[in-house]
């Protein structure tokens, strides 16, 4: 059971870390005592500075240590090592908007590149401007959820458009879900709940692109769910592809069932693709990104869109975890 494997291989490797921290923690709290019994035992003011500095930095270093420890304690998000499936829009904004998912692309390509996770894309509905109106696609390796989870929301582009000829600037906004992808084991999907239908693959402005009828749309019956995909030349790697993106959606619709949400995660995840929705804004006149969701900015919007989402996405980890420890915190002064 590979899976499973690699769920206790990462258990391990958390609860080591847990046991490493445990242990130096009561090495520095060792030291720290011998540091307060030679500072009162002795007479020597020189030997008393020395057991006076050496008490200061293991004081230091046990704040340090139990801000750790706190961190360490905070239990591991249970999609943590997931593979993911993300699913960009376009919104508000006609052509600019299916160009901008473009550039979203581009630039979730190269950070998980970048990270070391593998990109596959899976579905896309591409525009005669070299926008995309929809586009899917998987990302592999054990960080893509904990790099990615924050991404889901409505991103906010404003710019000049390079047709627009009076230089005014325009808004406009694309909207990402982030989603694990489900092993099959965990959603069985029967046989008799889909409808397949193949057709033959088009292209922007219905130019025929391939021959043969390989693209596949599947319908899932009980929930009415749509997948399609069309981009690859075989039917049986179509089918293979929209079934991912399948179960992934309902796993999905499975967790926001069991976390009794009133509408399905995708819809609180990505809201209506309006300009008022954002999680996130892209200004290119004033060189700027901006999340909304922690109110803080980084003039580095070229980097940014280059991949460069480090920085971005450990401040979002780092607002997550002060929320989750201040949740604690109150719930242990209420015990």
């Amino acid at each position: 059971d590979s899976r499973r494997f690699r769920e206790l291989a990462r258990e391990h490797a958390r609860l080591e870390r847990g046991s490493q921290l445990l242990a130096r923690y009561r090495q520095t709290l060792e030291r720290r005592d011998q540091a307060m019994k030679l500072r009162s035992d002795e007479t020597d003011p020189e030997m008393i500075a020395l057991a006076e500095d050496e008490e200061r930095q293991a004081l230091e270093l046990l704040a340090v240590l139990e801000n750790e420890i706190r961190v360490f304690l905070i239990p591991p998000d249970p999609q943590s090592g997931r593979d993911i499936i993300v699913e960009l829009r376009a919104g508000t904004g006609g052509n600019e908007s299916a160009l901008f998912v473009a550039d979203l692309l581009r630039m979730y390509t190269r950070f998980a590149e970048d990270a070391g996770l593998a990109v596959e894309l899976l579905s896309s509905h591409s525009t005669e401007l070299g926008g995309f109106k929809e586009i899917i696609f998987s990302v592999s390796g054990d960080k893509a959820w904990d790099l990615f989870r924050f991404e889901s929301g409505t991103h906010r582009v404003q710019r000049v458009p390079e047709t627009e000829s009076g230089g005014r600037t325009h808004t406009s906004a694309a909207t990402v879900a982030v989603m694990p992808e489900a092993e099959e084991s965990e959603i069985v999907i029967g046989e008799k709940d889909l409808r397949i239908d193949v057709y033959r693959s088009s292209g922007p402005g219905g130019q025929s692109v391939n021959t043969t009828d390989s693209a596949v749309r599947i319908t899932h019956l009980p929930s009415g769910l749509v997948v399609t995909c069309q981009d690859e030349k075989s039917q049986h790697k179509n089918k293979a592809k929209a079934l991912k993106v399948l179960r992934a959606r309902l796993a999905e619709r499975m967790e926001a069932e069991r976390s009794s949400e009133m509408s399905a995660m995708r819809k609180s995840q990505i809201g209506t693709g309006d300009r008022s929705e954002r999680i996130r804004t892209y200004n290119f006149n004033e060189n700027r990104v901006t999340d909304h969701r922690i109110h803080e900015t980084w003039h580095k919007l070229p980097e940014i869109m280059a991949g460069s989402l480090t920085e971005v996405v450990a401040a979002l980890e780092k607002d997550r975890r002060e929320a989750i420890l201040a949740e604690m915190s109150r719930a242990g002064e209420q015990v």
